[in-house]
C-alpha cells in the first residue's frame, strides 16, 4: 500500500495543472500574479528582497519586473529608507488587474466547491494554510497573510 503522501503528491500535480486551465480568462500570467500578490502585501521591495522571499534568482526577477514595468503593473521607486537599491511597488493598474483576477479566481473556486458544505470549505482552507505555512517554515520564506484570509464557517 502506498503512503498517503503519494496521493498528496499526485493531487498536488493535478492542482497545478488545473490552476492553469481555470485561469484562461485571466489577464495576468502566473509569475505576474504571484509577484503582484507579494508586492501588494508590502509598501515596496527590492530585487534582493523579492529574491529572498520568492526563492528566485535575481536575473529571473529582473526579467519579470522589466516586463511588468513595461506593462504598467509595477513601478521602480527610490528606497524610502535612503538605501542605494531601487524598489518596486504596485501601480494602480497592477492593483486593478490583480483584484480583478483574484475576484475571478474566487468565483471559480465558488463554482468548483458549490456542492461543498461551508464547514468542508473551511476545513480545506485550514489544512491548505497549514500545509503552506509548514513549507514556509521549512524553507524560511514566510508569506504574509492579510487578516481577511482567515475563513469563517458559513462564508
Amino acid at each position: 500500500m502506498e503512503k498517503p503522501t503519494h496521493l498528496i503528491e499526485f493531487e498536488s500535480m493535478l492542482l497545478g495543472r488545473y490552476s492553469l486551465v481555470t485561469r484562461t480568462k485571466r489577464r495576468l500570467d502566473r509569475s505576474a500574479y504571484t509577484l503582484l500578490s507579494r508586492l501588494s502585501g508590502a509598501d515596496s521591495m527590492s530585487i534582493n528582497q523579492l529574491s529572498d522571499t520568492l526563492g528566485l534568482e535575481a536575473s529571473t526577477l529582473r526579467r519579470q519586473t522589466t516586463a511588468m514595468m513595461n506593462d504598467g503593473l509595477i513601478e521602480r521607486i527610490p528606497d524610502p529608507d535612503g538605501g542605494m537599491a531601487r524598489r518596486f511597488r504596485v501601480t494602480d493598474e497592477g492593483k486593478r488587474l490583480l483584484d480583478s483576477d483574484r475576484t475571478d479566481s474566487v468565483h471559480d473556486l465558488d463554482v468548483i466547491m458549490a456542492d461543498w458544505t461551508p464547514e468542508d470549505v473551511t476545513t480545506f482552507a485550514t489544512y491548505l494554510e497549514r500545509f503552506n505555512t509548514d513549507i514556509e517554515r521549512l524553507t524560511g520564506r514566510p508569506w504574509p497573510r492579510p487578516p481577511h484570509t482567515r475563513p469563517d464557517v458559513g462564508q
